[in-house]
């Protein structure tokens, strides 16, 4: 069986695009949202996203835990957030290699904004029939596509919440 190497979906959250940016783009920040991700450490003392930054996310599925480290690939305020993930460990991510690529965009829509999120599998190396063994043992049965495509609609619902509960004038 192939595999699915990406899934994406949308979500229209009431607050401009520039302000979503400025919440998607936070690493730190990205465990009020994920259901897997706990938060993250940014290596260096500057926060605002720039290409290149590196970060440390600490992760959860069920009793498992593991951090891995990323690499920001795209930082256009208002427009586009992406970061790839290239190591992966328990406590600290010592085991190099192309994992996953996740991707945001940010398009003004009657003044709010479509977010739209993409999860790429960049293990292109593996053989699917490896891959997807080892994904339906990491996740219980399902393939990671299958998997991330429920993640990402939680994370963007939960962004949406979040974003608009937050946002001045929005009546939320």
């Amino acid at each position: 069986m192939s595999r699915t190497m990406s899934v994406t979906d949308s979500i229209i959250v009431d607050a401009a695009p520039a302000l979503v940016y400025d919440r998607l783009s936070d690493p730190t920040a990205m465990g009020r949202w994920s259901p897997e991700n706990r938060g993250a450490t940014v290596r260096g003392d500057r926060r605002d996203a720039y290409v290149g930054m590196v970060f440390e996310g600490r992760n959860k599925r069920g009793a498992a835990r593991w951090t891995t480290r990323c690499t920001v690939t795209a930082a256009d305020p208002g427009e586009r957030f992406a970061f790839r993930v290239h190591a992966i460990g328990l406590r600290r991510p010592l085991l190099p290699g192309p994992i996953a690529t996740w991707e945001y965009r940010f398009e003004a829509v009657d003044g709010a904004t479509r977010v739209t999120e993409t999860w790429t599998d960049d293990r292109r190396r593996w053989p699917d029939f490896l891959a997807n063994a080892f994904d339906r043992l990491a996740t219980g049965g399902k393939t990671f596509a299958q998997f991330q495509t429920g993640n990402i609609r939680t994370t963007l619902k939960r962004l949406k919440a979040a974003l608009e509960a937050d946002a001045p004038g929005t009546g939320h």
